[in-house]
């Protein structure tokens, strides 16, 4: 079985499952997959790129915070544009971390947060669930892979093995 098949294959499974989980708990279903969307663009694999998407995801959760607090103070519609160039800028800039390199996941976590009306107590479990369940749809996937790609023995080297 190839690599993509067995990741489709996971990644269908557990989207199934994300999809009740997050209904069953009262979380945002499409937050959890833009979790695990983020997981899976970030450039790094593994628990660094997990780790990666997370630590993003939630510098854009304040981030989009920071907007819509600010936002309500300003006056005039020019000054909410201007917070919000300011703090993109500062969204970017974040990057010259390496560890916060990954700027898209700092915009999923911002739109996610916009997207739910500010809600962040519930955008933050639901995007870090869904990159959980990013992360162990592709690794699940590769140990389908890697399963279904070994050498079958016959029934006489089984039998020698032992």
């Amino acid at each position: 079985m190839s690599t993509l098949v067995a990741i489709s294959l996971t990644t269908g499974i557990l989207s199934g499952l994300w999809g009740w989980i997050a209904i069953s708990l009262g979380l945002l279903s499409w937050a959890g997959f833009l979790g695990c969307t983020s997981y899976f663009a970030s450039p790094n694999s593994g628990l660094k790129g997990l780790a990666e998407s997370l630590v993003t995801n939630m510098t854009g959760v304040f981030w989009a915070m920071v907007i819509i607090h600010a936002s309500q103070y300003a006056s005039l519609d020019i000054l909410g544009y201007v917070i919000t160039a300011i703090v993109a800028f500062m969204m970017c800039i974040q990057a010259k971390q390496s560890w916060l390199g990954y700027i898209p996941g700092t915009f999923i976590g911002s739109c996610a947060t916009f997207a739910a009306s500010g809600d962040w107590k519930l955008v933050v479990p639901s995007l870090i669930l869904g990159g959980l369940f990013g992360y162990l749809m592709k690794a699940s996937g590769l140990w389908l892979h890697q399963k279904s790609s070994q050498p079958k023995l016959s029934t006489e080297q089984a039998m020698e093995t032992r």
